[in-house]
């Protein structure tokens, strides 16, 4: 098959499973979990978002909330999919890219390689590096109780955290199994070893099947199938029946269930 015609069916692809391909064919893209890199807005209001976003956890006693970031359109996203990335945002001592220390909150993340897209790392960056890619200018905000903010902290800061991670990435990840991850599992992943005091992964796993819901990917399957063959950061391979994967809205419905104190909001532009 001739490679342009190849890589025009994959770009036909990956916008039916609300993703995208960069410019060299690489899988960059905010839709998933990669750092920024296509800039959308000036400058000026991405800080001012940032900043707004800050203000808006730091206004309601955030130690920790669950940060959420739209990398494309609504419209080019499955059915019941509307942000694209999630990660930790933590209030504490920061030191900035100049080498000053100053309050605030750091974002912990799961975020893709650049040259392996199936691969994925941890990565602390800041709010404006956050939103410095976005395509629309919302984000999504949980707010866990006061008494698991501070079980998060603890995670956080402990061996746990990057020993749940999982490097071996993909976009649709199964939430219930061990085979892939993305950045909205593992976010769930620390949250539950946070609520069950555990770093048993296959506790908090049987947890998560008991009792979370997760969204179900409403794509094609033959169209779900070729995507998983021509791009890396598709794979179906943990998946043992119709896809289902976890995201930030099904996040939210959960601690607002089993949390009690819990709260989501949504910021946008003033």
């Amino acid at each position: 098959m001739p490679k342009l015609y190849l890589r025009s069916l994959l770009l036909m692809l990956m916008a039916a499973l609300g993703l995208h391909v960069g410019a060299a064919g690489s899988g960059s893209s905010s839709a998933s979990s990669q750092p920024g890199k296509q800039v959308h807005f000036k400058p000026e209001q991405i800080i001012t978002f940032a900043k707004k976003v800050e203000k808006t956890l730091a206004a309601r006693g955030a130690h920790v909330a669950i940060l959420a970031r739209m990398g494309r359109p609504v419209s080019e996203l499955p059915e019941g999919m509307h942000f694209t990335h999630v990660a930790f945002a933590l209030y504490s001592e920061i030191t900035t890219y100049d080498g000053r220390k100053l309050p605030g909150y750091a974002i912990y993340n799961l975020y893709q390689q650049d040259d392996h897209p199936d691969v994925s790392e941890l990565v602390q960056d800041f709010p404006v590096d956050f939103f410095s890619d976005v395509a629309y200018m919302e984000a999504g905000i949980i707010i866990p109780s006061p008494e698991l903010q501070m079980r998060l902290i603890e995670v956080i800061a402990s061996p746990t955290y990057k020993a749940l991670h999982n490097p071996h990435y993909s976009v649709i990840a199964n939430p219930f199994t061990l085979g892939r991850q993305n950045c909205t599992e593992f976010v769930l992943d620390v949250i539950n070893a946070a609520i069950y005091h555990t770093s048993d992964i296959k506790v908090i796993k049987a947890n998560e099947k008991a009792f979370f819901v997760a969204q179900a990917v409403h794509v094609n399957p033959i169209k779900l199938m070729l995507g998983s063959m021509l791009s890396a950061e598709v794979s179906t391979s943990d998946q043992v029946g119709p896809p289902v994967t976890a995201t930030f809205e099904k996040l939210g419905e959960y601690l607002l269930k089993y949390d009690a104190g819990s709260s989501m909001i949504t910021v946008m532009p003033d």
